[in-house]
C-alpha cells in the first residue's frame, strides 16, 4: 500500500484483502490490480457509488424492486441473489437507483458472510414491460456491467434471466455490447413458467410468487429494508473506501481512461 498512496490504506480491512485474494485465485499480483480497480471504479462511477446512505430514496427503491440474498446455494455451492420487480409501474423504476440498491445489498451481505465459492445472479423479468426497458440508461448499464465483470470481489458463476418476455431479444441487444465471452457463456434465459432454473439453483429457495417455498416477496422486502436500516454504520464506513486520484503515481485516472472516451455519448441514445 505504501507504493499506492492513492488507495484508502487506513480504511482497507483484512476482509477486503481476503475477499480480493480469494476471488483472484490467490494471486497476489492480480489481487492488487483488482482491488485497486474496485476502489477506483467506486470513486469514478458516482451515480452508483457516491454517498451511499440509507435514506428515503433508497427505501423507496427497495419497495420498487426486491434484491434478496437466498438462503439456498446453487448446485455448485455459489451464493445466489434474486432480483425482481415489485412495482409494475415503470414510471416508478429508476435504473441507476436500482443498481445502487442491489450493490449495497451485495456489499453488506458479503461483509457479513465472507468468501463464497462463487456468485450467481437471478433476474426475474416477470413484471418487466417495454416501459421498464425504456428506463435503462446505457451509461449506468455500461458502468454496472464493467464493474460486475472486472472489479467485483467475487467469482461470477452465473447470470440467469427468469420468465423471459416476448421482447427478450431487445433486452439482449442492449446488454450484449457490454458482455464479455466469459459472462455470455454462463448467461441463461428461462422461459415463462419454466422449471429449467432448477438444474442450477434449487427453485424451492425462491420467493413464493416466483414458484419457490420461501417467504412472500412482501415479507422478504420488509426484511431487506429492516436489515439495511440496521446496518447504516456499515455504509458510512464503506463510503470512505475511495481513491484520491491526486495522489495516484503518474496520471490520475478518469472514466475516459476506463472506456476510451466514449462515456457520455450514451446519454443521447433513445430506445425505441
Amino acid at each position: 500500500m505504501l507504493t499506492q498512496p492513492h488507495l484508502p490504506a487506513d480504511e482497507i480491512t483484512d476482509l477486503d484483502l481476503i475477499l480480493a485474494y480469494h476471488c483472484c485465485e490467490r494471486s497476489s499480483g492480480v489481487t492488487k490490480t483488482v482491488l485497486d480497480l474496485n476502489f477506483t471504479l467506486k470513486t469514478l462511477f458516482t451515480n452508483i457509488f457516491k454517498d451511499r446512505i440509507v435514506d428515503d430514496k433508497l427505501i423507496k427503491t427497495y419497495r420498487t424492486a426486491l434484491f434478496l440474498p437466498l438462503n439456498v446455494r446453487a448446485h455448485d455451492d455459489s451464493a445466489v441473489i434474486y432480483c425482481g420487480l415489485l412495482d409494475p409501474d415503470y414510471k416508478n423504476f429508476v435504473f441507476s437507483e436500482a443498481i445502487r440498491a442491489v450493490l449495497m445489498v451485495l456489499d453488506l451481505w458479503q461483509y457479513q458472510s465472507g468468501t463464497w465459492p462463487g456468485f450467481v445472479i437471478l433476474i426475474d423479468l416477470n413484471q418487466m414491460t417495454l416501459g421498464h426497458l425504456s428506463r435503462l440508461d446505457l451509461q449506468t448499464l455500461q458502468q454496472f456491467l464493467y464493474f460486475l465483470q472486472e472489479a467485483l470481489l467475487l467469482k461470477l458463476k452465473g447470470l440467469h434471466f427468469l420468465n423471459a418476455p416476448s421482447f427478450m431479444d431487445r433486452l439482449m441487444m442492449l446488454l450484449k455490447p457490454f458482455l464479455k465471452k466469459q459472462l455470455l457463456d454462463v448467461l441463461h434465459i428461462h422461459q415463462i413458467g419454466s422449471k429449467t432454473l432448477d438444474a442450477y439453483v434449487p427453485m424451492e429457495g425462491l420467493p413464493k410468487e416466483a414458484g419457490g417455498k420461501f417467504k412472500s416477496c412482501t415479507e422478504a422486502r420488509d426484511d431487506i429494508i429492516e436489515w439495511v436500516k440496521e446496518n447504516q454504520e456499515f455504509f458510512k464506513e464503506e463510503n470512505k473506501k475511495r481513491v484520491n486520484e491526486s495522489n495516484r503515481p503518474g496520471k490520475p485516472k478518469t472514466i475516459s481512461d476506463i472506456f476510451g472516451g466514449v462515456e457520455g455519448s450514451f446519454k443521447k441514445l433513445d430506445i425505441d
